[in-house]
């Protein structure tokens, strides 16, 4: 809406032109994600597609499925939208609508600034996979990565297991109820991120309680920082998922939500992982359906839910994953 506004007014927005280059600026990250895991292939599996549809102008399997998960591409993706961003207004770069972002995104631009745009879009590329490269390298993440001693003395200290205890499985894994309430077809959530299936198959709740809990025995392998929202577990075969509690809550900077594990710690079938303040929630006009996305199925590909079903967290099974 404020696009058209600034168009109608004055011929063209800015705003639009900034909002395609943090397309190309994230999908950038996740490119210097593919090179530095060029020899993963179950890495590739995820960072291939989410960097075309980046590029193509959707962010949410990229950000969701790998910069945040890492957190440091996240904020090369950021540094370089911000440089490429100062280019795009400095040169007055305009677009005269607004239309699809990621790289299709000139095609909005007023043709006398295609010379500049390209150059915005070429530092929105160079930019994020240059520092994701040389600070993925400085991490090791080009090398296997292991858990050190430390952060095995840490998760025992914690009162959990470290993550070399957990037993693995080779077969299916049977999922518990992340949250009591009813089980909700995730193509029915009214998010188009997680309806489409774009971060993968999954289930979704519509909550009665507060508490996040664990759906399986796994090792927790990504929490959000600031925002508290939302955790990635490997549960025992492999399987990577993400808990998403309710949606569009990434912007309540973490307003009503407690973090109880770190990354690394191994986690039981109902073990507490987040707990959240519901009247929050839903004074900041955020829908409370908490989604179980499957964002790698490390090879587990059959996947058998049970929507529309009253359940009861830790207690009642809503899935099986393999």
């Amino acid at each position: 809406a404020i696009d058209l506004q600034l168009i109608a007014d004055f011929g063209g927005t800015m705003l639009w032109p900034m909002i395609a280059l943090s397309n190309i600026a994230q999908g950038s990250a996740v490119l210097g994600m593919i090179f530095l895991q060029k020899k993963n292939a179950e890495a590739q599996e995820v960072n291939v597609p989410s960097c075309i549809s980046c590029y193509l102008g959707v962010t949410e399997p990229a950000i969701f499925g790998i910069n945040l998960k890492y957190m440091f591409p996240f904020v090369c993706g950021m540094t370089g939208s911000a440089i490429a961003g100062m280019f795009s207004v400095l040169t007055g770069c305009m677009a005269s609508s607004i239309g699809v972002g990621g790289l299709p995104g000139i095609l909005s631009m007023k043709p006398q600034f295609w010379g500049f745009y390209a150059i915005a879009m070429l530092i929105a590329v160079c930019v994020p996979f240059i520092l994701t490269t040389v600070l993925g390298k400085a991490r090791g993440i080009d090398k296997e990565v292991v858990l050190s001693d430390d952060d095995i003395i840490a998760a025992k200290e914690s009162g959990s297991d470290s993550a070399a205890e957990l037993e693995t499985v080779s077969g299916p894994v049977e999922m518990g109820a992340f949250l009591s309430g009813k089980t909700v077809d995730i193509h029915d959530v009214p998010d188009q991120v997680f309806a489409s299936g774009a971060l993968g198959e999954g289930i979704a709740i519509d909550p009665v309680d507060n508490v996040l809990v664990s759906p399986a025995d796994a090792v927790v392998t990504t929490t959000m920082p600031g925002s508290n929202h939302a955790v990635g577990l490997r549960i025992a075969n492999g399987a990577e998922i993400l808990l998403h509690i309710g949606l569009d809550t990434v912007a309540m900077d973490g307003d009503g939500f407690t973090c109880h594990v770190k990354e690394g710690q191994i986690v039981r079938r109902g073990d507490r992982l987040i707990s959240f303040d519901v009247d929050k929630i839903k004074k900041a006009g955020h829908p409370l359906v908490t989604m179980m996305v499957v964002t790698d199925d490390n090879g587990n590909e059959k996947l058998s839910l049970e929507n529309g079903k009253e359940v009861k967290a830790g207690v009642d099974s809503i899935a099986v994953i393999g």
